[in-house]
């Protein structure tokens, strides 16, 4: 069986935002996009993501191991765990797949991660076997083979290989959110004075009509000139024939496009700053669904990845990385308070744990009951009667 390249094609997923570059704005200034993407990527990359090692029913932190500081501390010479996690999730929201090359020391251990753009791969596929190529900096065509590539994708599309992208899924939405800001931007350019006609009583020579429609312009176009007074004589009239921002409910339809850019990454708007919705009771649970619902898939694909193509057969049935949300689950101090107390009093929980949890030093013997009486172990709960 032939080889058969799967390529990125930037005409049908970065392309969708890569192109805001030759409108009005930059590609951040689609601030929904550009929040919802911030959001979910700073998160992953800030959250702490730990080996650990198996250790009969427990678990240990396995900070001996070398892929440890590769995915806590440092992934490659120039690159933070943080900063390299944060690209690579940003890639995998914006283009639809990221690509890391896998560097292995003497032992056959990942020594680091080197991320490779995702506009330069290709996905070569040979039955049930894949290979990358990639060209480097210098114009080097390099070729990998699958277990040299870490490979996260955002949703899989049609062929098994490639992911798609959000922005590739519903393009209308980004278009919709750009067209948008773009009628905005050229109101206020205009001074908020949108277009309309000048009527004059005669007939005009064409020279005339150059100069009148110049010297309009040059007095009353531009955001400089907004608030001056047209002064118009003989009888001429300016009609508007263009909508106002009101007359085309501008404002609503941008909330709206926030609203829809938001549900197309699954953020809660108030993860983002749309808080026409929120408030105190609910911005707290809003964030609980941030965790569970727009960061959960992400994070356990970086997980299996991990354990996939960074791990070898042995290591797998040893170690596992996992990621440590508990943070942003907590919530405020009030239920972190009687969330502990729950937990101390049934007996699941120890002092010394929840102190761990809320990153206050150590109390020797606070563990220690007033009998002297060590407390209950996990699991070990009173029989019922």
């Amino acid at each position: 069986m032939g080889y058969e390249r799967r390529a990125y094609n930037p005409n049908d997923t970065w392309a969708a935002f890569q192109a805001l570059r030759t409108g009005t704005t930059e590609p951040e200034g689609i601030s929904a996009v550009y929040a919802c993407v911030q959001a979910i990527s700073e998160t992953v990359g800030s959250l702490p993501l730990i080996l650990f090692r198996r250790d009969g029913e427990d678990r240990t932190r396995a900070s001996e191991h070398p892929l440890y500081r590769v995915l806590h501390d440092q992934a490659n010479e120039h690159q933070t765990a943080l900063e390299f996690r944060e690209l690579l999730q940003a890639n995998v929201l914006l283009r639809g797949n990221a690509y890391a090359r896998i560097e292995f020391d003497s032992a056959g251990q990942v020594s680091a991660l080197w991320p490779i753009n995702p506009d330069r791969v290709s996905v070569i596929r040979n039955g049930d076997k894949l290979a990358y190529e990639y060209t480097d900096g210098d114009g080097k065509l390099i070729r990998l083979l699958s277990h040299e590539v870490l490979h996260l994708r955002h949703r899989l599309g049609p062929d098994g290989v490639l992911g798609v992208s959000p922005i590739q899924a519903a393009r209308g939405v980004i278009d919709l959110a750009q067209s948008e800001q773009e009628h905005g931007l050229g109101t206020f350019n205009n001074g908020t004075r949108l277009s309309g006609v000048l009527k004059f009583p005669g007939l005009l020579k064409p020279e005339q009509r150059i100069a009148i429609r110049d010297s309009w312009a040059s007095q009353h176009a531009g955001g400089a000139n907004a608030g001056k007074t047209a002064i118009l004589e003989s009888g001429v009239e300016f009609q508007q024939v263009s909508m106002t921002l009101e007359d085309a409910e501008w404002i609503a339809a941008r909330q709206f496009s926030v609203e829809e850019v938001a549900r197309l990454f699954r953020v809660p708007p108030t993860v983002i700053g749309d808080l026409r919705h929120g408030n105190y009771s609910n911005s707290v649970e809003m964030a609980r669904q941030f965790v569970t619902l727009s960061l959960r898939r992400h994070l356990v694909a970086w997980e299996q990845a991990i354990q996939s193509k960074l791990l070898t057969e042995a290591g797998r049935r040893v170690y596992f990385a996992e990621h440590q949300v508990e943070g942003l689950l907590r919530g405020d101090a009030t239920t972190r308070a009687a969330f502990y107390a729950s937990g101390i009093n049934v007996g699941w929980m120890r002092k010394s744990e929840a102190r761990r949890l809320e990153n206050l030093p150590t109390i020797p013997g606070i563990d220690e009951e007033p009998t002297g009486k060590a407390p209950a172990a996990p699991g070990d709960y009173p029989s019922k009667q």
